[in-house]
C-alpha cells in the first residue's frame, strides 16, 4: 500500500554526489507541455521547467529534480527521457540561478532554499512528491524532513570539470559543462555557498531523523569523495539504501544518468508495492 505523507514533514535525502526518493501521497494530473524558447537572460519568479512524456489522459505522480551550484535545472536533461515517461517532472532553477530570480529580501540558507522550492511546488500545484537532489540539491532536499542540520556535500566550483564527471567524459561533454558554470549568475553562486557554509552534519542528529524512505548513490572511485565516508552518513538514516556505482566522476547525476536512473526507478517504484 502507498504510504501517504504530506510533503510539509517528508524528506528525499542525498548523499555526497547522491539521490534519493520519497513515495508521493497522491497522483496528480499533468500534460506534456510544449517545448518554450527561453532567452538566456530571461528571469521569472520560481522558474521551473515540467516534463511529463507519458499518455496526456493518465495522472502521474509528480518528481521534483533539484540542481547543484553553478547549475541550473538544465542539468538534468538525460534524466527526461526515461524518468518523463513514468513521471511528472518539476525541474526548478534555485534562486539567482538558471531562470529563477533571487526573491526580494531573501536570505541564503538552507532552510530558505527549501523554502523557495516548496513556493515553486506551490506554483505547480504539486502537494507532494519524491524529491530527487545532486550535491548541493541534496542538501537542500533534506530540509522536508524535520528541523535538522544539512548533509555537508563539498560542492566547490573551482573543481576541474573533469574530476567532476569522470575519465569517461566527452571533450564535447566536458565544454559544455565549463560553459555552463562560466554562464552561472555569480550571486547566486555566492548565495548557495554562504547556505552550505555553516552546516554540521552531526550537531542536530540529522540523518537520524529522516523519515522518508532515502536511496544514496555514490561512485566507487571518486577523486573527491570515498565510499567509506558516504557508507559511514548512509547507515545512519533509519530506512535508507546505499548504491555504488562503477565510476571515477563526482557528478555521477550527470556522467552517469542513465545508471542512476535505473536505479532510481527501481527504488521509487518498489515504493509502491
Amino acid at each position: 500500500m502507498t504510504r501517504t505523507i504530506s510533503r510539509r514533514n517528508v524528506l528525499a535525502a542525498a548523499g555526497f554526489s547522491a539521490l534519493a526518493g520519497q513515495l508521493t501521497s497522491e497522483m496528480l494530473h499533468a500534460q506534456s507541455l510544449p517545448l518554450r524558447a527561453v532567452k538566456d537572460d530571461y528571469k521569472e519568479d520560481f522558474f521551473y521547467r515540467e516534463d511529463w512524456l507519458g499518455e496526456p489522459w493518465w495522472k502521474p505522480e509528480p518528481v521534483v529534480l533539484i540542481h547543484g551550484n553553478d547549475e541550473s535545472s538544465v542539468e538534468w536533461y538525460a534524466w527526461v527521457p526515461r524518468m518523463g515517461q513514468e513521471y511528472r517532472l518539476v525541474r526548478p532553477d534555485l534562486p539567482g540561478l538558471g531562470h529563477s530570480n533571487i526573491p526580494r529580501g531573501f536570505e541564503y540558507s538552507l532552510v530558505n532554499l527549501a523554502t523557495f522550492v516548496a513556493q515553486v511546488m506551490d506554483k505547480a500545484g504539486v502537494d507532494s512528491a519524491h524529491i530527487i537532489g545532486a550535491k548541493t540539491g541534496g542538501a537542500v532536499a533534506m530540509r522536508f524532513g524535520a528541523p535538522a542540520s544539512p548533509l555537508a556535500i563539498a560542492d566547490p566550483s573551482p573543481i576541474p570539470q573533469r574530476d567532476r564527471l569522470g575519465s569517461n567524459a566527452s571533450k564535447e561533454m566536458i565544454a559544455y559543462w565549463n560553459t555552463l558554470f562560466s554562464k552561472s549568475d555569480r550571486e547566486g553562486v555566492k548565495g548557495l555557498n554562504k547556505a552550505l557554509s555553516n552546516f554540521d552534519l552531526a550537531k542536530e542528529g540529522v540523518l537520524q531523523r529522516i523519515f522518508a524512505p532515502a536511496l544514496v548513490i555514490t561512485a566507487d572511485r571518486s577523486k573527491m569523495n570515498s565510499v567509506e565516508k558516504t557508507r559511514a552518513y548512509q547507515m545512519q538514516i533509519p530506512n535508507s539504501r546505499l548504491v555504488v556505482i562503477r565510476s571515477d566522476a563526482y557528478h555521477i547525476a550527470a556522467a552517469n544518468a542513465d545508471e542512476c536512473v535505473t536505479h532510481t526507478l527501481a527504488f521509487l517504484n518498489e515504493q509502491k508495492a
